[in-house]
């Protein structure tokens, strides 16, 4: 199995990104943190997934993101091109601390999968992710859903909350989260 991958970017096409290592050109579908790492020479973590058909190589800015798209290929119903879509929305620890909250909404926001699917990702991970932001999900919670009534999408709040300290009460978490955003 190809693990790592050190080289140099030499394209981004709609497939994924061209890294030139030693004079070997990789083709890489990477999440956008991976794609966005710059440089002469860059390191992507990454898992090749074999098909009868085909091989394919995913590319992770870090052992974090690779570690969840693996978890999620274990999911019944879940292949690479969603896990992939899954992992490129967040960062690992909000999609873990999703899973622990049994937050299906923000599974459902991402294109391609259903409530079935959420659920289903829900209820095989959920006891498989570490996370330390448990104690945090009601305030969470309800400053998203907050943002969300405000008119931001699920992803949008989540991506908002993110940098926003999760000690502060709702309500300055609101307006942290609004004063990033502007």
């Amino acid at each position: 199995m190809i693990a790592r991958l050190r080289g140099t970017l030499v394209a981004r096409t709609a497939e994924g990104l061209v890294l030139d290592v030693n004079g070997v050109g990789y083709l890489v579908q990477a999440t956008p943190s991976a794609a966005e790492k710059g440089g002469n020479e860059i390191t992507v973590e990454t898992y090749l997934h074999v098909r009868e058909d085909a091989m394919q190589l995913y590319g992770f800015a870090d052992a974090a993101e690779r570690e969840l798209f693996v978890q999620l290929l274990g999911v019944n119903g879940v292949g690479p091109k969603v896990a992939l879509a899954i992992v490129s929305g967040s960062r690992p620890a909000e999609l873990r601390r999703a899973i622990v909250r049994e937050d299906l909404a923000r599974f459902q926001a991402i294109p391609g999968i259903g409530k079935k699917t959420a659920e289903r990702i829900v209820l095989e991970l959920k006891e498989k992710v570490v996370t330390d932001a448990d104690a945090s999900a009601p305030s969470d919670l309800t400053a998203r859903d907050a943002l969300v009534e405000l008119g931001y999408n699920v992803l949008d709040a989540e991506r908002a909350l993110a940098e926003v300290d999760v000690d502060l009460p709702v309500e300055e978490q609101v307006r942290a989260a609004l004063r990033q955003a502007a």
